[in-house]
């Protein structure tokens, strides 16, 4: 890195006295070289109010956008226990299946033995119980019918 035209190692290796006189001297050059006037301390000190303005507002904005981060995390924390919930409850619902398949099968397995061993009689039993179900329920049905619209 260069300082003052030289290595900064070479001016770390000078007294500090000789440090700050180089200093002294490059400032002055450069108010110098820069036509120094009071209106230049003027329009810096504008830039720091603007930048300032500009930080002020930039951490404005940060503090919204970390809000909306903040609200967003929450939702999908909301979605995810949701999604969990979901899940055990459609777990629940396939055991459930599951365990009406199986009684149904069995009563099919059942009815189908009981028919292949008791012939023709037991045949019209069951039919005759169907048939008293079908008339059971069409009547339940056309009872709450009329009377809901009462």
């Amino acid at each position: 890195i260069l300082l003052f035209g030289k290595p900064s190692f070479l001016l770390m290796s000078e007294p500090m006295h000789q440090r700050r006189n180089r200093s002294k001297k490059a400032l002055n050059n450069d108010m110098h070289r820069n036509h120094y006037n009071p209106s230049s301390l003027e329009s810096g000190k504008h830039n720091d109010m603007n930048s300032n303005i500009l930080e002020q507002q930039n951490n404005e904005r940060i503090s919204e956008l970390s809000e909306q981060v903040a609200r967003l995390k929450g939702l999908t924390i909301d979605i995810g226990n949701e999604v969990q919930e979901q899940n055990s409850l459609l777990d629940d619902m396939g055991d459930g299946f599951s365990g009406v398949s199986n009684l149904l099968g069995s009563s099919l397995k059942r009815i189908g033995t009981m028919l292949e061993s008791g012939g023709a009689k037991h045949m019209c039993y069951m039919v005759l119980f169907l048939v008293a179900v079908m008339v059971f329920l069409y009547w339940v049905i056309s009872y709450k019918g009329t009377s809901g619209a009462r």
